[in-house]
């Protein structure tokens, strides 16, 4: 039998290779677990009861029986991660923390060494992971500028569910498969039993229509992309319908176990086929680098079953469940661990969905679904080289904030990262332009400075109100003067009087993770390693696993201390080793000393100037960035505080 031929090899592979790669699926039923768990007898002895402190006692008549002091942690870890995500899901973000913070603190202060005992490893692993996943989403809630708002995952609707099964289709499934009238092309396996007739039958109900059709429509962005991609990672075509079983190619997808995107990554998955999650982006939403990751998977899984229906079902619950079904029956092969019952209920669903939806997707028409395929996303590529708030990109190309955000869904906030390598998407053929007109603009004011068409009828001193700025300042930045006529249409440079986005330097706490180290945690929030050890009191470079960390991205705005007014000073000097540079200083001259964790910006605001006032008043900010210990001479108070005309 093929079943029985394919066992032996499949089992060897799985025993070489499965220990690290495979841990878990990226879907939902791996999504339950972390990591997956070898056999019970595999576990090495457990620590002596006598590290952990409690201990569970119950009286019969004659013994005292007690249980292992590691099972009383892991039951009363497990209750408060449980009660932590009941309140999260209720939207209590405060009270989750606490029962968060409540089960690692127990592993934390438990007295075991975690990393020796597999059972303790892999619960605080996920729970360091979930926790973490948890805590961003919910910093998250309330900001103006959050990311798109996630919708729901087909795949949660109908992969637990069964219908009935019209057996009069099974006669013409089966002709169009043996080519009658004509061929019908295919490169996966395509099965019809009493599985995939039933939802065969669901898809042709109105209910599962509409998912097949909104599914379909929407995969014409992303056809021609997938398609590239699958044959460069040589795998079948046809496993681009995961995708349409997944989310129906909704990159926001997000199913409640909170994997995420057009193919549906849980975080840890994501982080090991090299799919970023910052502060910034969640790569998971990104089209076609989450395709390029799933392919990698798929392949990967390939090579460790040898069966395209077993690997559809590790991408649902994981490798270790399939590959432990496997174990316990003998059978390498999905539908003999399917009527053994073996696999989880959700794995059985989900392979006969996927073939039942790719029947669908290559004969629509003779199952009653009629839909056009939306066209393929076309784009000009752009690595900005800065951060950009994408309302100032929007109003550059003239285009709309919603239209950016459907291009580049990888985006969580309304600014772009500060990597020199991230690559913006706009709308094709609007690259050149973007170019010409953010020249106007200089790189360090793309996440505070605007753009304006002028409407019919508008002022400057409207347009002054609009942005909360002068109309002065407006006039100095194009050129004109205060009494000009506006004309019609014309763009306007406006620099902001709010230079930075909401949610920069806004207080957020981050759990530390395996594998995390100071730098890594301080490039996600685009911060400096002194920062984090500063706001965290730190006193060396190394953070404990399942820490919680205070992080201000961007960096922490706080209140500086104004230097002394020298009243008496005719001259000052503005020390700085580099570049020491003369200043006249008037009666209300001072000076400032850069504390840790303050930027040009926090001074500026601080101070209530502006930071190109800064860099003109202190010009050494010119040649190189901002120092903790320089001593800043701040503008002159009374002077005009545009940018353009900062010392008088």
């Amino acid at each position: 039998m093929k079943a029985q031929r394919q066992t032996a090899r499949v089992v060897l592979v799985l025993a070489a290779t499965l220990a690290g790669l495979f841990a878990a699926g990226c879907d939902d039923s791996a999504r339950r677990q972390a990591r997956a768990r070898p056999p019970v007898e595999m576990l090495p002895p457990e620590a002596p009861p006598a590290q952990l402190p409690i201990q569970v006692r119950t009286e019969s008549a004659s013994l005292l029986n007690v249980r292992p002091a590691t099972d009383v942690l892991i039951e009363r870890v497990q209750a408060a991660f449980a009660a932590g995500e009941l309140e999260y899901q209720k939207g209590h973000f405060e009270s989750a923390r606490r029962h968060f913070d409540r089960a690692l603190d127990w592993m934390l202060l438990s007295g075991y060494d975690i990393r020796s005992n597999p059972r303790l490893e892999a619960l605080f692993d996920r729970l360091v992971d979930t926790v973490h996943s948890r805590e961003l989403e919910a910093s998250r809630e309330g900001e103006a500028l959050q990311k798109q708002p996630a919708e729901p995952a087909p795949i949660d609707e109908i992969a637990d569910l069964t219908f009935p099964v019209d057996t009069r289709l099974k006669d013409t499934v089966a002709k169009e498969l043996a080519g009658l009238p004509r061929a019908l092309p295919h490169d996966l396996p395509l099965t019809v039993n009493d599985e995939v007739l039933s939802y065969l039958n669901f898809f042709q109900t109105q209910r599962g229509r509409a998912i097949v059709e909104n599914g379909l429509r929407r995969a014409g962005r992303y056809r021609e992309m997938i398609n590239r991609i699958f044959h460069e990672e040589g795998i079948p075509q046809d496993l681009i319908y995961v995708a349409q079983a997944e989310s129906a190619f909704k990159p926001l997808a997000l199913s409640r176990a909170r994997a995420l995107g057009v193919w549906q990554f849980m975080s840890y998955c994501a982080r090991d086929y090299g799919l970023q999650r910052t502060w910034w982006v969640d790569e998971r939403q990104d089209p076609e680098k989450s395709t390029r990751a799933a392919a990698r998977y798929l392949r990967d899984l390939y090579h460790t079953f040898g069966d395209w229906y077993l690997v559809l079902a590790a991408y649902n619950s994981g490798a270790g469940s399939v590959a432990h079904a496997i174990a316990r029956t003998g059978y390498a092969d999905f539908w003999e661990l399917h009527k053994r019952n073996v696999l989880p209920k959700q794995t059985r669903n989900y392979v006969p969905i996927i073939l039942a939806l790719t029947l669908i997707a290559k004969d629509p028409a003779r199952y009653g679904v009629n839909v056009e395929p939306e066209p393929a996303i076309r784009t000009d590529r752009i690595k900005p080289g800065y951060p950009i708030d994408l309302r100032l990109v929007a109003e550059t190309i003239d285009s709309s904030v919603d239209s950016l955000k459907t291009l580049n869904p990888q985006l969580l906030r309304l600014v772009t990262p500060a990597d020199p390598e991230f690559e913006l998407q706009l709308p094709e053929g609007s690259a050149d332009r973007f170019f010409a007109e953010i020249a106007a603009i200089p790189p360090q004011k793309w996440v505070s400075w605007r753009r304006h068409r002028v409407e019919e009828g508008e002022t400057l001193a409207g347009i002054a109100r609009m942005f909360r700025v002068t109309p002065r300042v407006i006039a100095e930045a194009n050129g004109l003067t205060v009494g000009d006529q506006l004309l019609q249409g014309s763009k306007l440079v406006i620099p902001a009087g709010n230079p930075a986005p909401a949610g920069l330097g806004k207080l957020v706490r981050y759990r530390v993770r395996r594998g995390d180290t100071l730098a890594s945690i301080a490039g996600q929030f685009n911060v400096a390693p002194a920062d984090l050890r500063q706001w965290n009191a730190l006193k060396t470079a190394s953070v404990l696993r399942g820490r919680t960390l205070k992080v201000y991205p961007g960096g922490r705005p706080q209140r500086a201390e104004t230097g002394k007014r020298h009243k008496s000073m005719k001259v000052s000097v503005l020390v700085n080793d580099e570049n020491p540079t003369r200043l006249d200083a008037r009666e209300d001259s001072r000076f400032h000393s850069v504390r840790p964790g303050e930027t040009l910006w926090s001074i500026a605001q601080t101070q209530n100037t502006s930071v190109d006032a800064l860099r003109t008043t202190n010009p050494f900010l010119e040649s190189r960035p901002l120092r903790i210990g320089d001593r800043l001479a701040m503008p002159v108070m009374g002077c005009p505080t545009s940018t353009l005309k900062a010392a008088c």
